[in-house]
C-alpha cells in the first residue's frame, strides 16, 4: 500500500480512530499489528510470511540469549548453585543464528542472482565455463530495512544493552509498524520498543505536529519528486538521445527526486507515526546544504549511515586500530551501503566513490567537526547568536563547498539512477558535449520539456526553489515553532492553503517510492 494511494488516505484515518478507541494497550498493540501486516501483504501475501520468519529468528535466538547471560550471572553470583558451565558459546551461537537466518533470506531474494552471475564473470577471466541458473524471484518490498532493524535487535541484546523481549505481539510490532515499514527510519530497538509499552492518550497538539509533517512529507513527493521523475525517466531510460546540458538537468533533477522522494516518505512516517504518539528518528537534516561529503552523510539517510557505525564500523574497530585501518574502516562501510542498496555494480561503484571521497576528506582534515555529536545544532546556535551581516557574509563564502559537495554527489548519482554501469560510463564523457549546439530557444519552442509540457516543467522549477527557500530558512529558525506561536485562526489558514497547493499541484500519476526497491 503506497502512502501516496486513495487506499493509504481511507486506511490511515481509520486505523488511527479505531486504534484511540481501543480501551487497552494490549487490544491496540494486536490492531497495529494486524493493521501492519494487512497494509505490508497489499504488495503481495506472501511477503508477510518472510516478516514473520525473520521476526520469529529473532524473538527465540533473542530469548536463548538473555537466558546465556541469566545463567552466567547466576554462576557469578553464586545463585544458580549447579554445575560451573561457561555459556558465551551459547550466546555466540544464538547470535550466529540470528544472524545467518536473517541475512540468509535477505541473500537470497536480493544478492543470489547478482552474485552468482558475477560468478560467471570472474570464472569466465580463468577460461572456466560458468552457466548460473538465475531464479526468477521477485524482490519482496523493504526487505533490507526490516531486515536490519531486526538484527540490530538480536545485537543490541546480545551486547547487553537490553533485555530480550518476552512479549511475541510487541517484538512482532517493532519490526512491522506499518508507518516506516517499507522505507524506514531504520529503528533501534532501544528507541521504538519500549513506545509501544506505553498508552498514548489523544494530544491535538501532537495530531496537529503530525499532520503537519505529512502534509509537507506530501508536498515533497507528489508535488516535486514524482514531477521531476518524469525528466530524469525521459533522459536516463534514452540515455544515446541526449548529452551535454540535458544530461546535468535530469541528474541535478535526479538528486532532487531521491531526495523528495525520500525525505517525503520518511515525513510523512513520522508525521504518522507521531499522530498515534510514537517518535521515530529523524532520517534527513537538509543534505544539500552540506559543505563536505563527510557532512553530507551526516544529514543523508541518518539511520543508515548510524546503523553501519555502531554495527559495523565499531565492531570493525572504528578508529581504535590504527589510522590507516581507520580509513579501510570507513571505506568498507560505504562498500557495504552501496551493495545494501542494491543487487548491482552500479550501487557497488556509487558506495565506492563515496568512501573513497570519505577517506580523501579524513586524510586532508575536512568536514572533521561535522562527525562530532551536535555539530549540525551546534552551527545553528552559533548562526542564531550572530548578526545578520556576519550570517549573510559566512553564508555566501560557505556557497563554494556546498556547490562542491552538491556537484560531487550528482557525479555519484549518476552511477546510481544509471540502468547499467556501461550507460554511466557511457554518459559521463558527455556531460561536456553538445554546449556548443544547444539552442535554449529551441528548446522552449517545443510543445513539451524533457517529458513536461511548460506549465508541469516551470512548476517543477518553482516548486524545487519554494523547497529550498523553506530548507534555507529551517536553518535560521524553526518554520513549526512560527506556526504555533500564531494566533488559531491565521494557524488555520496556513495549514489550509498548504493542504490545498497540494492538492492542486499533484501530480497525477501514482508512482512508488524509489526507496521500496531496496
Amino acid at each position: 500500500m503506497l502512502f501516496n494511494s486513495l487506499e493509504f488516505l481511507v486506511f490511515f484515518p481509520v486505523v488511527t480512530i479505531l486504534y484511540f478507541l481501543m480501551p487497552t494497550l494490549r487490544i491496540r498493540n494486536i490492531l497495529l499489528l494486524i493493521a501492519s501486516y494487512f497494509f505490508y501483504m497489499q504488495y503481495k501475501p506472501e511477503y508477510g510470511l518472510l516478516m514473520l520468519f525473520s521476526t520469529l529468528i529473532n524473538y527465540i535466538a533473542a530469548l536463548q540469549m538473555d537466558k546465556a547471560r541469566d545463567r552466567i550471572t547466576d554462576k557469578a553470583g553464586n545463585k544458580a548453585g549447579g554445575k560451573a558451565v561457561d555459556i558465551t558459546g551459547q550466546k555466540k551461537l544464538w547470535m550466529a543464528i540470528s544472524i545467518v537466518g536473517t541475512l540468509g533470506v535477505l541473500f537470497f531474494f536480493k544478492y543470489f542472482n547478482f552474485f552468482n552471475s558475477s560468478l560467471r564473470g570472474v570464472l569466465a577471466w580463468f577460461d572456466i565455463s560458468y552457466q548460473p541458473t538465475a531464479l526468477d524471484i521477485i524482490l519482496p518490498v523493504g526487505i533490507s530495512f526490516y531486515t536490519f532493524q531486526t538484527m540490530s535487535y538480536s545485537i543490541d541484546v546480545y551486547r547487553g544493552d537490553l533485555p530480550a523481549e518476552r512479549d511475541f505481539i510487541d517484538l512482532a510490532l517493532y519490526v512491522s509498524f506499518f508507518p516506516q515499514l517499507v522505507a524506514g527510519p531504520i529503528e533501534r530497538s532501544t528507541n521504538l520498543l519500549h513506545q509501544f509499552k506505553t498508552y498514548h492518550d489523544f494530544d491535538a497538539k501532537r495530531v496537529s505536529s503530525g499532520l503537519r509533517l505529512m502534509v509537507y512529507g506530501f508536498f515533497k513527493k507528489v508535488v516535486i519528486a514524482d514531477r521531476l521523475a518524469v525528466i530524469v525517466d525521459t533522459v536516463y531510460n534514452n540515455p544515446s538521445g541526449y548529452d551535454g546540458v540535458y544530461y546535468i538537468i535530469a541528474t541535478v533533477a535526479f538528486a532532487i527526486q531521491i531526495y523528495c522522494d525520500f525525505s517525503g516518505y520518511s515525513d510523512i512516517a513520522r508525521g504518522s507515526a507521531r499522530i498515534m504518539g510514537f517518535e521515530l528518528m529523524h532520517n534527513f537534516d537538509r543534505p544539500y546544504f552540506s559543505k563536505s561529503v563527510t557532512e553530507f552523510w551526516r544529514r543523508w539517510h541518518i539511520s543508515l549511515s548510524s546503523w553501519f557505525r555502531d554495527y559495523l564500523y565499531f565492531p570493525l574497530g572504528g578508529s581504535r586500530k590504527g589510522y590507516f585501518r581507520t580509513l579501510l574502516n570507513l571505506f568498507i562501510i560505504f562498500l557495504a551501503s552501496g551493495l545494501w542498496h542494491g543487487a548491482s555494480w552500479t550501487f557497488v561503484i556509487w558506495g565506492a566513490l563515496n568512501g573513497v571521497a570519505i577517506v580523501i576528506e579524513k586524510i586532508l582534515g575536512i568536514g572533521k567537526r561535522a562527525g562530532k555529536p551536535g555539530y549540525i545544532e551546534q552551527r545553528r546556535q552559533e548562526r542564531r547568536n550572530q548578526s545578520v551581516f556576519v550570517r549573510f557574509f559566512k553564508a555566501f563564502l560557505g556557497i563554494i563547498p556546498t556547490v562542491l559537495t552538491f556537484v560531487f554527489t550528482c557525479f555519484t548519482w549518476v552511477f546510481f539512477r544509471a540502468r547499467s554501469v556501461g550507460e554511466a560510463f557511457y554518459m559521463l564523457p558527455r556531460f561536456l558535449q553538445g554546449f556548443d549546439t544547444f539552442d535554449l530557444g529551441k528548446l522552449l519552442g517545443t510543445r513539451t520539456i524533457l517529458g513536461l509540457d511548460y506549465w508541469e516543467f516551470f512548476t517543477a522549477i518553482g516548486v524545487v526553489i519554494l523547497l529550498f527557500m523553506i530548507e534555507a530558512l529551517q536553518g535560521v529558525k524553526s518554520p513549526a515553532k512560527a506556526l504555533d506561536r500564531m494566533p488559531t485562526p491565521m494557524r488555520l489558514v496556513v495549514y489550509s492553503l498548504s493542504l490545498s497547493l497540494v492538492i492542486w499541484l499533484a501530480w497525477t500519476e501514482t508512482q512508488t517510492f524509489i526507496y521500496f526497491a531496496f
